[in-house]
């Protein structure tokens, strides 16, 4: 089924502040990517993730003797840039958050542990019709968060998920379960079934676990009304 935005003047706002941040997203990664690509042909490097800020300083430190004047100077480019950009992306997450406080169905959304304000005005904005998909299993697979089947001698194995449907609806889903799962990393003592599957699987399979268990939570909070609620157990 095909994600149709509800064509209603704040939602239609919220879509489209949705795909400007998505692609400022796009090319600050593109631009991190160059600058890391540029400054490791000098040696220099840094850990993957939010470690830019290190990568950052060596262009700003002009004793450092391992980046050639020239170089940095251009580097510098890509630095500006991507400050701007950042910039650009916090402001509007603030208008997102303010305007995901004021609507109702994001309120609910982002009750799900690893919905934020992001992920709840993206699925109150862009699924249309819950009633739509048959039930929670069909929605979460209709975003590409189930595996493909594969069969053999009578033997049926899973493969990777097939990645299809909304891929940004996906990509919040992923990153709100990667941020749940590095929170039960520092707090192991929160002995619920995520940190269990954590000692038995790979992080991006139960990454990719917990965003499908975060999709059909939210398909039934869109479909059926009503909040999410922490059990005892959990």
């Amino acid at each position: 089924m095909r994600f149709v935005p509800v064509k209603t003047e704040a939602q239609q706002a919220s879509l489209v502040e949705l795909k400007v941040r998505d692609m400022l997203v796009r090319q600050r990664t593109q631009t991190i990517n160059a600058l890391r690509s540029h400054l490791a042909k000098y040696g220099i490097v840094a850990a993957q993730g939010r470690k830019v800020a290190e990568l950052i300083a060596v262009v700003r430190d002009g004793d450092d003797a391992r980046l050639p004047d020239l170089a940095r100077e251009a580097l510098g480019e890509l630095v500006a840039q991507i400050e701007a950009l950042e910039g650009r992306i916090e402001r509007l997450d603030r208008r997102m958050v303010r305007h995901a406080r004021e609507d109702e169905t994001a309120r609910r959304l982002a009750s799900i542990p690893g919905i934020g304000a992001i992920g709840a005005t993206a699925l109150a904005a862009m699924v249309a019709n819950p009633h739509g998909f048959a039930s929670a299993r069909h929605f979460a697979a209709s975003l590409g968060l189930t595996p493909k089947p594969h069969s053999s001698g009578g033997k049926e194995r899973l493969g990777r998920i097939s990645r299809q449907g909304n891929s940004m609806l996906r990509r919040l889903l992923v990153l709100g379960a990667t941020s749940r799962l590095r929170y039960a990393r520092r707090n192991p003592e929160a002995a619920d079934w995520v940190t269990r599957l954590l000692a038995r699987r790979p992080f991006k399979v139960v990454a990719v676990a917990l965003a499908n268990k975060m999709a059909r939570i939210a398909w039934a909070l869109l479909a059926r009304g009503g909040t999410y609620t922490t059990t005892a157990t959990a």
